[in-house]
């Protein structure tokens, strides 16, 4: 028969605010000292019931499930539930342990073990995959709705100061040369991809160009026109800027109309790569709920972090997966200080509608000679 924990010891297990870690020794005392009774309530809301989670036993129970050699569930059941192999989930679990001891093991007054790492990273991954409530991962992980909140926020964070110099960062002169490359080779020289900003304000999309003024260099040609700086493909929604190359609405004539064709093909590809981003991780697909805008943006972030993570780890995407229930950011260099009158200049030439309008014609001709046939 199994022995029932007593109340003084659930009462040092589960803190009184919620199921935070660390418990003072008010309460205790309290208990212990019939003087104190009547005196104001130490850390304790009054009416509050104390919820006995059990949390090592969660513990142990998602441990067997998931981690141990001979899991309850296999590796396929682990990726699909946690969208990422189990050993890169316990390569960033350990990370961001490591880098944030908020998510280490700690004992309370009572030397009672509180939420294992293991417990907050499992309980923020099913609302980043899953888009669910914080309340919602409770009855499994045994973690209440206010320590999830604080695990998210400190997780994504994490994810971010820990991986995301090497999967987030700005594309360097090799990544530049590969992404011209791939769009020579598909009509569109100067490209370097695709941009499609999923409803978010567009100051918070190109804000590199918008805010600072600067925009990738890099020199082609096309029909006898020198152009210095790349440019992505964007649908009508944005502004007629020198650095970005929408489509024709309504397109007159052949020549337009193959242009629009081949314009909208290649735009495809971002569209499809968020198509994935947002299966993978429905919070991103979902209402904001409360997050504040700076956490907004660490989940984005942290999100697309994880998603090329895993396009590394698994050495390819289908573009096509969808999970149950469920291109590059250029930087510019933080290095000096531009002056005012060069920052006015190159600001002005981002938003040169003359020359938008002049790549776009240069475009529509070089495609109806050179590709005719590809789209």
């Amino acid at each position: 028969m199994s022995h029932r924990p007593s109340l003084l010891q659930r009462i040092l297990d589960e803190s009184s605010s919620d199921d935070d870690d660390d418990i003072s020794f008010g309460e205790y005392n309290i208990f212990h000292h019939p003087s104190h009774i009547h005196r104001k309530r130490v850390g304790s809301m009054p009416g509050h019931i104390v919820k006995y989670r059990d949390r090592q036993g969660g513990h142990a129970r998602m441990f067997q499930d998931y981690l141990a050699d001979n899991s309850t569930f296999s590796l396929s059941d682990f990726r699909r539930r946690y969208r990422m192999s189990r050993d890169l989930f316990k390569r960033i679990m350990a990370a961001v342990q490591d880098h944030d001891d908020y998510f280490q093991l700690k004992f309370n007054a009572a030397n009672i073990a509180g939420l294992s790492c293991f417990q907050k990273v499992t309980a923020v991954f099913r609302m980043l995959t899953y888009g669910v409530a914080a309340d919602a991962t409770d009855e499994y992980v045994r973690i209440g709705e206010s320590t999830v909140i604080e695990s998210l926020r400190r997780f994504v964070k994490a994810v971010i100061q820990v991986f995301g110099d090497e999967y987030l960062r700005s594309p360097n002169e090799n990544d530049t040369a590969r992404l011209l490359e791939l769009g020579k080779q598909r009509g569109f020289p100067g490209m370097l991809g695709s941009i499609d900003c999923m409803h978010w304000r567009w100051k918070n999309c190109p804000s590199a160009w918008h805010a600072e003024g600067q925009a990738p260099q890099v020199h082609y040609s096309i029909n006898g026109h020198n152009y210095t700086m790349g440019y992505y493909l964007a649908d009508g929604i944005y502004p007629s800027w020198a650095t970005l190359v929408k489509t024709i609405p309504e397109p007159q004539g052949n020549k337009r109309r193959y242009f629009a064709k081949a314009q909208e093909a290649l735009r495809k590809d971002v569209e499809r790569a968020f198509g994935v981003l947002q299966s993978r991780f429905a919070i991103v697909r979902g209402p904001a709920r409360f997050w504040d805008e700076e956490t907004l943006g660490d989940i984005m972030k942290a999100c697309v972090i994880m998603h090329n993570m895993i396009v590394e780890d698994e050495e390819e995407i289908d573009p096509d997966e969808r999970f149950q229930d469920g291109g590059q950011n250029v930087q510019p260099s933080h290095d000096h200080h531009q002056d005012l009158d060069e920052f006015i200049e190159v600001h002005r030439k981002i938003r040169d509608k003359e020359t938008h309008h002049q790549l776009q014609e240069d475009l529509v001709e070089h495609i109806w000679r050179h590709h005719a046939d590809e789209y």
